[in-house]
């Protein structure tokens, strides 16, 4: 399921950079719990959260069935 999670965040990146950030893979769990690390603008950004749950774990539970979940750390 990594090489599947990481091919779906290259998907998303191109509009995390536009706005100056960035998303870092950081691992999966076995029971589906993805746990990724934003950076550049993201990291700071008040919207943070909205985008972590509202953008990138609503496209990665559309794409990968087997997430539960996206987490930042």
């Amino acid at each position: 399921m990594e090489e599947k999670v990481r091919a779906m965040l290259n998907d998303v990146r191109p509009s995390l950079q536009a706005d100056g950030g960035d998303v870092e893979f950081v691992d999966v769990t076995d029971d589906g719990i993805v746990k990724v690390r934003l950076k550049g603008a993201c990291s700071s950004c008040p919207m943070a959260q909205m985008t972590l749950k509202m953008g990138i774990e609503k496209y990665l539970k559309e794409k990968i069935p087997e997430v539960v979940e996206v987490v930042g750390v």
